[in-house]
């Protein structure tokens, strides 16, 4: 079934196997909808359990198949046992917060002493430096831990090195060949790890380390022997669930585990820091990966972006609820100034990139663009150009930059190599998103190096990527029920991408402008069966326009799923995405379901 919509789109119904359906219905007592959504991922026949019911125990691996674990679960017990003072030095996003959190959460319950170190992204950049790791040193701590980060920290690990201090590394950026004097260096995206483990996020990378150490401690009678509880690392599964959802990283394999069981723990509201985040964001509902990604993952974000690096983490390690209170009204507050920032560098942005729109990847310079909001100014221009894109805000002679990539660019390798090249001060990532430093006289380097390096791609990354539908659906399927057979196969995110669904013949009965950029509407469709919906930030866009038009037409909407739950109920709305105008649609569609 093919179809162009309004903003130009191919609407392509993806393709199951009738055959398969049969099978999945039978052997697992499914439903038809989740039967064909099982087909159309391909899932094999084997792993078809482990995918509706993804629990730990059946995920996790041996936590010593990644390279340097064994040795800096050993090292580490050694600190336990001599009570040595510990440095955590985190990157300022949420998986470092989370990360953070995950290890000074651990050491609390061992009443290990330890310090965290949260860099101020504009005054000090990415990962640890020497200046950080003195003052570290000045406090008397005797092993530095940095997660999220160090993979690249050459000078920061050598100097550390050098004043008889081991670093262990807990990260999941990628490396060069040459690695870092660390003590060790557990990163499943290091050049000569085998653990097939690339996937994961630091939080994921921590929480693997601290099932090592927990396995270690256990095997000398630690815990026994010192009258202490082992630490249920199940518990932390929130923060792990926080960092892998906020990073973006694929929900598959171990990833969809952790999540899945992560999302239990959020519920519980355990973690003191996430509960009054969460009253502060009044989230009344049982928190989802929409809230993780959309609502409590910006916030924890917004301190190291325009606010104080370390309140993100702080939060989530506090016990304190008047401490807890003030951080998470002061993350608020700084996400309404992020929010004001990014909307302003966004149409300074968008003025400047008119000229350069032909450009297989955009890079836009400037000076004094906060560099706070960069990185969400060049994800929003990805979305919207569908090419990677490369923001540099210029200071004192020196552009900081954000980069963001499409499927099939590797930008954090790329980064690397025009970091080796010296093109570039420094730099890293990984494959969808990175950052570096750079003189401004190499800005036009840069540029013919990033172009040569897409141009040598042999597929057109930047055309218009095609709609892809799961099936068509009538307006009665939108309801708890369907919802609910649909949402067995969650948690969704890369790598397991939410359905999709069409709806037919369909005309707009009332349209609703929400907070000046989303498009509320209530629907009807021919049987006169009626739907809410939702178009976010289409107030600008041809499908407000579309939906703002007053005609009695009859259109086609695609988009997804939505539970709305407000003081008890809940109620299944759908989001649009898509709208096709298209009359010939309906006979190029199986029969739908519902």
């Amino acid at each position: 079934m093919k179809s162009l919509s309004i903003s130009g789109k191919e609407w392509i119904l993806k393709k199951y196997n009738q055959q398969e359906i049969l099978f999945l219905k039978e052997s697992f007592s499914l439903d038809e909808i989740t039967s064909r959504l099982l087909s159309i991922r391909k899932i094999k026949k084997e792993d078809i359990a482990g995918f509706l019911n993804p629990t730990i125990k059946n995920f996790l691996p041996n936590p010593e198949i990644l390279t340097d674990m064994k040795k800096s679960s050993i090292r580490t017990v050694d600190v336990i046992k001599n009570k040595e003072k510990v440095g955590i030095f985190g990157d300022y996003d949420v998986d470092g917060a989370s990360s953070t959190a995950l290890l000074g959460k651990y050491f609390d319950e061992l009443k290990l002493p330890y310090e965290i170190y949260i860099p101020d992204r504009q005054k000090e950049g990415y990962g640890p430096s020497i200046e950080a790791f003195q003052k570290f040193i000045k406090k008397g701590i005797k092993i530095i831990f940095t997660v999220d980060c160090g993979t690249l920290s050459f000078d920061a690990i050598e100097y550390a090195q050098k004043n008889n201090v081991d670093v262990i590394v807990l990260d999941h950026h990628q490396s060069e060949i040459k690695l870092p004097k660390a003590f060790s260096i557990i990163n499943p995206n290091r050049f000569d790890d085998k653990s097939n483990l690339n996937y994961l996020c630091a939080a994921g990378v921590t929480f693997m380390f601290l099932v090592s150490v927990n396995k270690e401690l256990r095997s000398i009678n630690w815990f026994k022997n010192n009258n202490l509880n082992e630490p249920n690392l199940i518990k932390y599964l929130d923060l792990v669930s926080l960092g892998t959802v906020c990073d973006v990283v694929p929900l598959i394999g171990l990833n969809r585990a952790l999540v899945h069981q992560g999302l239990k723990i959020l519920k519980s509201r355990k973690n003191l820091g996430l509960k009054t985040l969460i009253d502060v964001c009044k989230i009344e509902s049982k928190p989802t990966i929409y809230h993780i990604g959309y609502i409590l993952g910006p916030r924890i974000n917004a301190g190291g972006r325009v606010g104080k690096s370390s309140h993100g983490a702080n939060l989530l390690l506090n016990s304190n609820p008047k401490e807890a209170f003030k951080l998470a009204f002061e993350l608020e507050n700084f996400n309404k100034e992020r929010q004001m920032l990014e909307k302003d560098v966004l149409e300074k942005i968008l003025k400047e990139s008119n000229n350069i729109i032909n450009d297989p990847v955009l890079i836009l310079s400037g000076k004094n663009w906060h560099e706070g909001v960069i990185g969400i100014v060049a994800s929003r221009l990805k979305d919207k150009y569908n090419k990677p894109v490369i923001i540099i805000s210029i200071k004192n002679e020196i552009g900081k930059a954000s980069a963001r990539s499409v499927m099939g660019f590797d930008i954090g390798s790329n980064i690397i190599s025009a970091t080796q090249k010296n093109i570039l001060i420094k730099g890293g990532g990984h494959k969808m998103a990175g950052g570096f430093s750079i003189k401004p006289e190499n800005i036009d380097k840069f540029k013919s190096f990033i172009f040569r390096k897409f141009k040598s791609i042999n597929e057109d990354l930047s055309k218009d990527k095609p709609l892809l539908l799961d099936s068509a659906i009538s307006i009665t399927a939108i309801n708890l029920d369907f919802y609910n057979k649909v949402n067995v196969l969650s948690p969704f995110g890369s790598g397991n991408p939410e359905p999709k669904f069409i709806i037919e013949n369909v005309k707009s009965i009332n349209n609703k402008i929400i907070k000046d950029k989303h498009i509320k509407s209530i629907l009807v469709g021919e049987d006169g069966s009626n739907i809410k919906t939702i178009a976010f930030n289409a107030v600008e866009n041809k499908i407000g326009a579309f939906l703002l038009k007053k005609d009695n037409k009859l259109f086609n909407i695609a988009g997804k799923l939505s539970l709305n739950e407000w003081r008890g109920q809940s109620n299944v709305e759908f989001i649009i995405d898509d709208i096709s105008v298209n009359k010939t649609l309906k006979n190029k569609v199986p029969s739908s379901i519902g």
